[in-house]
């Protein structure tokens, strides 16, 4: 026998015999005629075919204690810097996460499409405008109607008072505040 068996190459390589059987299935050992495993060719071959995060995990990461702890992670995913990949596998994963948990707060409600949110309020804001701009006209003749009795009563004479000017001071009154409030701006910042 010229190379390994696949106990041996398991343990040479730190795998479990399943993986060493998985790798041979796939391709990614180099065999010699006889069948045995080309150690060096097949540690080459199976770092440049697998995934680098997927080579420190089945080591058991690089925790304290662990001979891949010493390891730097270039050391094990072979030439190439692995740490860059790391970090953007770590930052992709982070991105998952955080989308997932908007789309599980919008599903709840917690979130709303802040477009829409600004469309709504400037849909009420407007309504609300344009019920204060509509309300002297509706309201003129009923308050003229109510000062003309509550000036008889209190004067014993006959008053009259024009619905048109009491209509037009309130229009000027309510024009004056809704300029006042057009300064408000509303912030969903």
């Amino acid at each position: 026998m010229e190379g390994m068996s696949e106990r041996a190459y398991a343990e040479h390589a730190g795998l479990s015999r399943g993986a060493v059987q998985k790798a041979r299935k796939t391709g990614r050992l180099v065999l010699f005629a006889d069948g045995s495993i080309n150690a060096a060719a097949s540690d080459a071959q199976r770092g440049s075919m697998t995934d680098p995060d997927q080579q420190i995990r089945s080591r058991g990461g690089l925790g304290a204690g662990s001979e891949s702890a010493a390891m730097a992670p270039s050391a094990v995913s072979g030439p190439g810097d692995s740490t860059s990949y790391i970090k953007a596998r770590t930052a992709l994963t982070v991105y998952q996460a955080q989308e997932r948990q908007l789309s599980i707060q919008k599903k709840k409600g917690v979130l709303v499409d802040r477009a829409r949110a600004e469309t709504l309020v400037f849909r009420l804001a407007r309504q609300e405008r344009d019920t204060w701009v509509t309300w002297p006209t509706r309201v003129a003749a009923l308050m003229a109607a109510q000062l003309s009795a509550e000036m008889e009563k209190a004067s014993g004479r006959p008053v009259t008072i024009e619905t048109a000017i009491l209509q037009r001071v309130l229009e000027t009154h309510v024009r004056e505040q809704l300029d006042a409030l057009a300064d408000l701006r509303v912030s969903l910042a």
